[in-house]
Formats: structure tokens, C-alpha cells, sequence
């Protein structure tokens, strides 16, 4: 349902939450995500037409988070880089009318889960995504802790 693009957008910008107002050149941000350089510089491009990153050329600039994680969600994200996040591949151009009974069911059924994700993308935003990979992190390492709260 996530297309590519979409995902490593959200990874470069968990990268860039790791560390929030440090400057993130285009090259480590790359390196550090294994996404070829000339994609994610694409994606950062969009994401800074979006509102979402900032952007300064030089030798210290680089890219962050324009604003707070909490306060982008994902959503935003993905409609940053994907054409249309929301409209099922199925349903793209679908005559229904023409359609048999179960086809037709079938495009209502995948309206509605990519109605149900766009919602849940709506909702969730880049810090709950960090709270868990930092939750994870935590329980992987050598003391084996928990994040609560």
C-alpha cells in the first residue's frame, strides 16, 4: 500500500528527528539511509515545497525538520512525494457500471482500507514513529530497558 518513495521519505526524515536542529548534508543523509543520493535529494526537494524541511546551502548547511516531529504527519509526508497517497490503483479510471457485482465490490472494499490508512496516517505523526524506533532501539541494547510513557 506505501509506495517506495513514500518510505524513505519517512526514513530520511526520522534521521533528521534523531537529531533535531542539526544541519543534515543531502550526501550523509544518503549514506547513513542506504537511498541512492539522487532519489533522496528529490524527495528533499519535496519535502521542502511541502513545508517540511528546511534547506541551506554551504558548508554547514544541509537540511532538518522545519517544524517539531508531533507536529508532521505522516500523511503529510506521503502526499509530499506520491502523486496521490490515497487513490487505489484498482479504482484509477474504473468504470463501475460496466463491471460485474464482485468487481465492483472488490474497488468499494479497497476505497475503504485505503480510506481507513489514510485516516491512521492522518493521525500518526513523525514523533510516534520516532517513539517506536527509539523503543526498539532501547530493547535491542546491551541492558535490554523499556521506554514507557
Amino acid at each position: 500500500m506505501l509506495k517506495r518513495r513514500g518510505l524513505q521519505a519517512i526514513q530520511a526524515l526520522l534521521e533528521l528527528a534523531l537529531e533535531p536542529g542539526r544541519w543534515r548534508s543531502g550526501p550523509d543523509l544518503a549514506a547513513s539511509q542506504a537511498i541512492p543520493e539522487p532519489m533522496l535529494e528529490q524527495l528533499l526537494l519535496q519535502l521542502r515545497r511541502a513545508g517540511l524541511v528546511d534547506a541551506r546551502r554551504g558548508r554547514h548547511g544541509g537540511y532538518r525538520l522545519q517544524c517539531a516531529a508531533a507536529a508532521i504527519p505522516l500523511l503529510a509526508v506521503l502526499r509530499a512525494v506520491e502523486a496521490d497517497p490515497s487513490q487505489p490503483a484498482a479504482a484509477a479510471g474504473a468504470s463501475q457500471a460496466a463491471e460485474p457485482a464482485g468487481a465492483q465490490v472488490a474497488v468499494a472494499l479497497e476505497r475503504r482500507l485505503q480510506l481507513a490508512l489514510e485516516r491512521e496516517l492522518a493521525r500518526l505523526s513523525l514523533e510516534d514513529l520516532l517513539y517506536d524506533l527509539r523503543s526498539t532501539q532501547e530493547s535491542l541494547s546491551q541492558e535490554g530497558g523499556l521506554m514507557l510513557g
